[in-house]
């Protein structure tokens, strides 16, 4: 991300971004996580119903704010949105490493 954000190359497309594959493993990945809520929400013995009107009703919100935010300011600032998303990616992961390395102890 980083590097693209630099490129002035026009974006290369591809054909089809959404391929079998591709869509194969997000869905397999959703399932999991879904499997791992569910199991928690057994645990808890949380209000099944409940507990689906309030996560859609927040993921249906946000994913539309971040859709209409995303068109209006990735048109403006496409390389600049680019190079923050990648070096706020790198922070991420340099964070967590230094957790593990530092911060993390051992309860054995």
């Amino acid at each position: 991300m980083i590097k693209d954000s630099f490129s002035k190359d026009e974006e290369k497309t591809q054909a089809n971004p959404f391929n079998f594959v591709k869509m194969l493993i997000l869905a397999i990945a959703t399932s999991i996580d879904a499997l791992a809520i569910g199991i928690t929400f057994a645990f808890f013995k949380v209000n099944i119903y409940f507990a689906i009107i309030i996560i859609g009703s927040i993921t249906l919100l946000i994913s539309m704010f971040g859709v209409i935010i995303g068109k209006t300011v990735g048109a403006k600032f496409k390389s600049k949105a680019e190079l923050i998303g990648g070096l706020v990616l790198v922070g991420i992961g340099i964070k967590i490493l230094m957790e593990h390395l530092f911060f993390y102890s051992s309860t054995i």
